[in-house]
């Protein structure tokens, strides 16, 4: 079977390519390929090109309601560890969806050069990431797609898809906001049990994403400046209307911290 094309006519056009790609390391391949795209010059326009309301996926894993997904083993175990890996592979691979789609689906706004240099380098690194997890499971005897996966990040997607500022509010600043929250402990649980190469692969992805999040802040700002409305009221408002459930701690607030993000978006004052 032919590796699917990238359409370097436009950036949209190659977001959608990669959106439209349902294989899954083929659409890491095509992630890296826009961005080396984009930074060379062989991509000069951003364009506009409509992006599909889900991304095609393969046929495994199985897209599961939250609720629904089984519980993983502990970390500390040959078993725990795969399905903590798929986990995370299958998060990566929805990144590159909406890091792309955050291109696509908002290239009629008038955004500066800037905004389409950062969200390609996410587009990068989020292929990266998946691609060293998906090569890190396959070293483990196992692939992706031998576990279910949930749904609920697309859903975050198709909830904020008519507004860039919900989304810059839900994806970056609730979801990705909580990867920073969770992934030390994993990355301990990882060394604990002496799986260094994963270890390693988990240390690489929250250093990224801690620029993710900065970038999605930087974008929320900048948005709440244009439409004059006062960002952290602006951001507690948005996750009430579009996030399900509530904001969980403990949150790693240096983390935050180095992506910019105060602590007064998502702590309450003591009363």
């Amino acid at each position: 079977m032919n590796a699917p094309k990238l359409d370097c006519s436009s950036l949209s056009a190659a977001a959608v390519s990669v959106l439209e790609c349902a294989d899954a390391d083929d659409k890491s391949a095509l992630a890296q390929q826009l961005a080396e795209a984009w930074c060379d010059g062989a991509i000069s326009i951003v364009g506009l090109a409509p992006a599909p309301d889900r991304p095609a996926r393969p046929a495994r894993p199985a897209l599961l309601a939250p609720r629904e997904m089984p519980k993983r083993g502990k970390a500390g175990s040959p078993t725990g560890r795969i399905a903590l890996l798929h986990a995370l592979a299958h998060i990566e691979l929805n990144a590159v969806d909406l890091a792309c789609d955050i291109i696509a689906r908002f290239s009629a706004l008038d955004l500066p050069r800037h905004y389409y240099d950062d969200w390609v380098k996410v587009v990068s690194e989020e292929g990266l990431h998946f691609s060293l997890l998906a090569k890190r499971l396959r070293e483990l005897n196992s692939f992706y797609g031998d576990f279910p996966g949930h749904d609920g990040l697309w859903e975050a997607a198709q909830e904020t898809a008519h507004d860039l500022l919900a989304r810059l509010a839900i994806v970056p600043l609730v979801l990705e906001a909580r990867g920073l929250d969770v992934t030390p402990t994993m990355i301990n649980n990882l060394r604990k049990a002496g799986d260094i190469p994963s270890t390693e692969i988990l240390e690489r992805i929250y250093n990224d994403e801690i620029g993710h999040v900065a970038i999605g802040h930087r974008w929320f700002l900048h948005i709440c400046d244009e439409r004059d409305v006062a960002p952290e009221a602006t951001w507690q408002g948005l996750v009430k209307k579009h996030f399900k459930g509530a904001l969980k701690p403990p949150f790693n607030d240096e983390a935050r911290q180095l992506a910019g993000v105060p602590l007064s978006y998502y702590t309450p004052e003591p009363e």
